[in-house]
């Protein structure tokens, strides 16, 4: 996610605010922005693209002295990542000073609305509306104005004010997105992360859903957006500022690993309503070619590729239209038949992959309508498609995959649910039973996190394996295959993930006490076949850990082990069936002491075939 950094208090704020940047620059970012109020009351503000590195070299000898200023690092996702997008965001007038991470999803008609009444607005962002909201609601009282702004935005926010008029008052507010204040004596700060300010105090308070909190030098104040108090606990942090980067975790990857409930609830505003309608606006200009496609491939490598097997699936079900899932190493060298009726989806973590992009430029020589699934804005793979889909994940420092692997699995089924309704072929009953269930994925992702809190003793019970063998049936399947790349990945002991069915024609040799059977055995329509398989690997004294939904009465008599996840609709199941597997992985790589967020030999992003 974006940076965000807030000062006001006695000292140089400048130096405050680029110190707290550079403590959030392991989160990934594309630009970066400073705004001061100097002794004058005049307004200050810098921005630059690129590493934070540029804005240090621009504001360089020229910093005003200032008490009080905001300081942010963009992760693009409305507008490109360019000065002119880089945040902070200022109104009109010149007085009022935005930075916000998230995203605001009735910006458009924010937008559409502000221009009607005369405002300028000259960013292609949707935070920029925020500051002009600001502005016609300001009468003396920056708090007052924040709230009532607030309460005509829908969407995700966490956010920091400032007007030049009150030189030693900040405001933030946080909706599903994480914002912390700190309190010290005689000043007080405001971070999206707890690292940014860990250096200067260590009493901080969580903001909750909702809150709006007044700064100045002498406390905060925290109201509702009806301006009700409300009272938030201060809580002293032990972590070293160097943990703090981590969220007080050991390692990137657990801390990305809980932060998929938020990243899912990103990847689907914008395009699922609160009606339970799927809208995918990026689709608007390719609605011929949907409607002539007689076929779909996906293309992708590693995790993307797994997530993309979920896809095709959900392709077929829904659109009647023959999908197929490619490794993107093999694509060119055995294509498809591939022509304007082909409709080519490519997925990528980082949109640079050279696997994946190569084969997407073949599918694009061969005048294929192309869709990219990517986290990255700006990245390669965007510039070789007709359309973008942007997983809206927030940057992964881990190099093995969590939340881009279940935000890839929901951005697909979104698309497939988007692209049946074009072409006629979903009606209202089944579109809002998938709406409801992507509604409802980030609660379900946080209930399955929590009910994995035995995954420590779990890993430890089985370290010593030789081996494991994963299986799945359906939709299931893509999510025992990355359940087994997780734990090899990042464990270094060898496991298979393979079709429940296929353990009889092979790979059943290997199970015995030394070699566990993993099982994905949520509730589906061949939720009996995978228990049948089960027991043909617990008659050759293999442990069965089995992934099972909540309430299933029955798993039990065949698992050792089981790890509950809730119930969803069964496009859907990867996504919750993945997170005991993952902690699985994690936890077992803590037991046996490897590089948990840089295992051996891989990296993050392959740019090379």
């Amino acid at each position: 996610m974006c940076g965000i950094v807030g000062y006001t208090g006695p000292r140089e704020a400048g130096p405050i605010l680029i110190e707290g940047l550079k403590r959030l620059e392991y989160r990934g970012y594309d630009s970066a922005g400073i705004a001061l109020v100097d002794d004058q009351g005049d307004l200050f503000v810098e921005k630059r693209a690129g590493k934070l590195a540029n804005l240090e070299t621009a504001i360089a000898d020229r910093t005003p002295h200032a008490a009080i200023g905001l300081a942010h690092t963009r992760w693009a996702t409305h507008g490109r990542p360019n000065d002119l997008n880089a945040h902070p965001h200022v109104d009109c007038t010149g007085d009022v000073t935005v930075i916000h991470n998230g995203i605001i999803e009735n910006f458009r008609e924010l937008r559409d609305g502000l221009e009607a009444r005369g405002h300028e607005l000259t960013s292609e962002t949707d935070t920029e509306a925020i500051a002009h909201l600001i502005e016609e609601a300001y009468s003396g009282d920056i708090a007052d104005a924040t709230r009532d702004a607030l309460r005509k935005v829908d969407g995700a926010y966490a956010l920091a004010v400032m007007h030049r008029a009150e030189r030693d008052r900040l405001v933030g507010a946080r909706m599903n997105v994480p914002l912390v204040v700190g309190v010290a004596d005689g000043e007080t700060f405001l971070a999206s992360d707890v690292a940014a300010i860990l250096a200067h105090t260590d009493q901080v308070i969580f903001l909750e859903e909702g809150d709006v909190a007044d700064l100045r030098p002498s406390g905060v104040v925290i109201t509702d957006v009806t301006g009700a108090p409300r009272h938030r606990a201060v809580t002293t942090i032990t972590w070293s500022p160097e943990l703090a980067e981590k969220g007080g975790h050991a390692h990137f990857m657990i801390k990305e690993i809980q932060e998929q409930p938020e990243a899912l609830r990103q990847s689907i505003a914008g395009r699922v309503s609160r009606d339970d309608r799927i809208r995918v606006e990026e689709l608007d200009g390719m609605s011929d070619a949907i409607r002539a496609a007689t076929r779909i491939e996906l293309v992708a490598c590693g995790t993307a590729y797994y997530a993309s097997l979920v896809g095709a699936a959900a392709f077929q079900d829904w659109t009647g239209l023959p999908a197929r899932a490619t490794v993107g190493s093999e694509f060119r060298y055995s294509p498809p038949p591939l022509d304007a009726n082909t409709l080519v989806i490519a997925v990528t973590q980082s949109g640079e992959t050279a696997d994946t992009i190569a084969p997407t430029r073949l599918a694009r020589e061969r005048g294929c309508p192309v869709v990219a699934v990517t986290n990255t804005v700006g990245s390669a793979i965007t510039r070789e498609a007709d359309a973008v889909l942007f997983l809206q994940a927030g940057p992964e420092i881990a190099v093995a995959a969590s939340k881009t692997f279940v935000t890839q699995v929901t951005t697909l089924i979104v698309l497939a649910a988007a692209i049946a309704k074009l072409r006629g072929m979903m009606g209202l009953e089944q579109e809002a039973e998938i709406a409801a269930a992507l509604r409802g994925l980030p609660d379900a992702a946080q209930r399955a996190i929590d009910a994995a809190g035995g995954s420590p003793e779990l890993a430890r019970r089985y370290v010593n394996s030789r081996g494991f063998m994963f299986v799945g049936r359906g939709y299931g399947y893509p999510a025992a295959l990355e359940g087994a790349l997780k734990l090899k990945e990042i464990s270094y002991i060898h496991a298979e993930g393979y079709p429940a069915g296929e353990l009889k024609h092979g790979p059943i040799s290997l199970l015995d006490a030394e070699c566990p059977l993993v099982a994905v055995a949520t509730r589906s329509s061949v939720y009996d076949k995978v228990i049948s398989n089960v027991m043909e690997g617990r008659a050759r004294d293999a442990r069965v850990i089995a992934v099972a939904t909540e309430g299933d009465e029955q798993i039990e008599r065949f698992a050792d082990e089981v790890c509950w996840v809730p119930d969803t609709h069964e496009a859907l199941t990867p996504v919750l069936a993945v997170i005991p597997l993952q902690l699985l992985a994690y936890h077992t790589a803590v037991a046996r002491g490897t590089d948990v967020d840089q295992p051996r030999n891989l990296a993050k992003s392959v740019t090379v075939e």
